[in-house]
């Protein structure tokens, strides 16, 4: 190993390789491998796949990205870069943009449900520019609420895990139900005599059943906006909790 070459096998400790090629960028690579990914899913990926998309040999890539993984830690700081994350002095208020945020990381994942396969396996993505960005604007938010840095990071990843396991749940129905070539109310009108005959027995499972859902998509939005607002809750009790020792019914101040 050269003195140049990088410890830590990522795209990020290392500098660009050599001086950027007109007819090939490393930014057409990477939109057009989101573009492929969206098209045809993670398995889809490889460089010379992306290289014919581009009407160019693997070579030329490699003169952007060392391999296949590296390519992934590009695409996926890509996506990143589409999450919303409201400044943190936002007159809305920090449980407001909180909000904005889970929603906007939730959407991301939906319209790209191949990175739910990717997140937490690819962890040196995660020392990206749009990661970091987001990352630390959504700190400064905590922050500007009251949160000390140490709690703010730790309510963070609470609200970004409930996020990410509920949106990567979503993602893998609805690739699915794409598979299947039928949309919700049809895959459920489908399934309900089936569903309805397996909860016979079990009396709050059979009332379920019988119901329905005439909006399945509003009801995982539902699903969704109620759980991020437990979540809020208990991250406002913390917030808001009356100093030790204090009197029941002491005016409650943000915790620092």
């Amino acid at each position: 190993m050269s003195a140049d070459e990088p410890t830590i096998p990522s795209v990020w400790v290392r500098g660009r390789r050599g001086r950027e090629q007109p007819a090939l960028s490393r930014e057409q690579i990477v939109a057009e491998a989101v573009r492929l990914l969206d098209d045809e899913g993670i398995d889809a990926l490889s460089m010379r796949r992306l290289g014919t998309r581009l009407g160019a040999g693997a070579t030329s890539l490699y003169r952007h990205v060392t391999n296949r993984d590296e390519l992934i830690e590009l695409v996926v700081d890509e996506v990143y870069g589409e999450i919303r994350v409201p400044d943190p002095d936002d007159p809305a208020g920090w449980r407001a943009g909180a909000i904005v945020c889970a929603d906007s990381v939730r959407s991301t994942i939906l319209r790209h449900p191949w990175i739910a396969s990717l997140l937490g396996q690819v962890g040196l993505s995660y020392l990206g520019p749009n990661v970091m960005r987001l990352n630390d604007r959504a700190l400064a938010l905590f922050e500007a609420a009251g949160f000390s840095l140490a709690e703010a990071d730790q309510a963070l990843s609470s609200l970004i895990g409930y996020v990410i396991g509920m949106a990567t749940a979503e993602a893998a129905w609805l690739t699915t139900l794409a598979r299947s070539g039928q949309n919700e109310r049809e895959w459920e009108q489908s399934l309900r005599a089936a569903a309805e005959q397996a909860a016979r027995s079990y009396p709050r499972l059979r009332e379920i059943a019988a119901t329905g859902n005439e909006n399945p998509q509003q009801a995982r939005d539902d699903s969704f906006a109620y759980g991020l607002e437990l979540i809020l809750d208990g991250l406002a009790a913390r917030r808001l909790e009356p100093p030790e020792g204090s009197a029941d019914g002491w005016p409650a101040e943000p915790r620092r």
